[in-house]
Parts: C-alpha cells; sequence; structure tokens
C-alpha cells in the first residue's frame, strides 16, 4: 500500500467537531499504526534531509506529536508552539484567525539562535492562519524558516495562498 493511501485510511473524520459545520480530521488511528505514523516521520525526514535543520518546531498540539520524532532523526533541537500562557519563561506571541474563531501562540525568546534554520511541523494545514503565525514567531525569534512540513493540507480552503511563499511539504492533499 502506498503511503498517500495508508495516511487517507487513517485519517478520521469527526463532523461538527469542535463546532457544528467543522469536520475535524482525527489522526489518532494513524498515529497508532506504526508502519503509517514510520511512514509520516520517515518521509518528512527524507524529504528534507539530515544536518539540513537546525531546529524543529511543532505547533501545539498534534504538531508536537509529529515534530518531536522528526527532531530526533534529523538531529535536530525541538521547540514547542503553544497556545498563550503555557510557557513559562519570557516569550513572543502573535495572534491570528482560524476558521472557527481566533488564537494567541507563543514561543519562547530564547528558542533560536540568529540564524538557525526552523522547519515547521504540523498536522493539518487549512487555512493557513497557525502556520503563518508560527513562522511570523520563528522570523521575530531571528530563525530562518526552510520550510512547513503538514501531513495533510485541506486545499479547498487555500491556506497555501496566505503563508507569503512559504515553502510547503503536504503529504497529502484533501
Amino acid at each position: 500500500m502506498d503511503l498517500d493511501k495508508l495516511i487517507q485510511d487513517r485519517i478520521r473524520d469527526v463532523p461538527d467537531y469542535p463546532k457544528p459545520g467543522v469536520v475535524f480530521k482525527d489522526i489518532t488511528p494513524l498515529l497508532a499504526d506504526h508502519v503509517a505514523f514510520a511512514g509520516v516521520v520517515d518521509t518528512v525526514v527524507n524529504h528534507y534531509g539530515r544536518g539540513t535543520v537546525d531546529k524543529i518546531v511543532g505547533i501545539e498540539a498534534r504538531g508536537f506529536i509529529l515534530a518531536a520524532p522528526v527532531a530526533y532523526h534529523m538531529g535536530a533541537g525541538f521547540v514547542p508552539v503553544r497556545k498563550k500562557g503555557k510557557l513559562p519563561s519570557a516569550t513572543f506571541e502573535q495572534s491570528y484567525e482560524l476558521e472557527y474563531g481566533s488564537e494567541t501562540i507563543e514561543m519562547h525568546t530564547d528558542a533560536f539562535r540568529p540564524g538557525e534554520r526552523v522547519l515547521i511541523v504540523d498536522d493539518v494545514l487549512a487555512t493557513g492562519g497557525t502556520a503563518r503565525a508560527a513562522a511570523q514567531l520563528m522570523r521575530r525569534g531571528g530563525g530562518e524558516v526552510v520550510g512547513l512540513s503538514v501531513l495533510m493540507e485541506l486545499s479547498f480552503l487555500d491556506g497555501r495562498d496566505k503563508l507569503d511563499g512559504l515553502d510547503v511539504h503536504a503529504l497529502v492533499t484533501v
């Protein structure tokens, strides 16, 4: 079975979650399948190559699950980007719009040294708000954003168009 089909077969649609009209993409079946999960991590690592980035940024919460093993295999550090108020030290923050509201994310001000190469990893690219805000945070922190890797891109929401030319690697596009 090819990875694209394996991924799509293991992502469950949950209608009307977290609010009516939204179809939530549940990745827990994929995470529970060792072959599918390993295939996702390996594909991201192979796409960018070991040693090409200094830090992998994972966006709360499901981005953490994908970004941490990618960081390990790429020989890079891991940086969490969290919702406002969840990090214990000085932070940069960035607000953005979601398809179902607004949010603010943060990262520690000392997460990067100037010029460090950063790859952002998340589960889904939808409207582009979260990814764009994360890239803005990385740049404010001195990081050089080399790209965004996502498990799934929801192309009908045109999120890629809002990313100011950021290189996007999507394992599956629907």
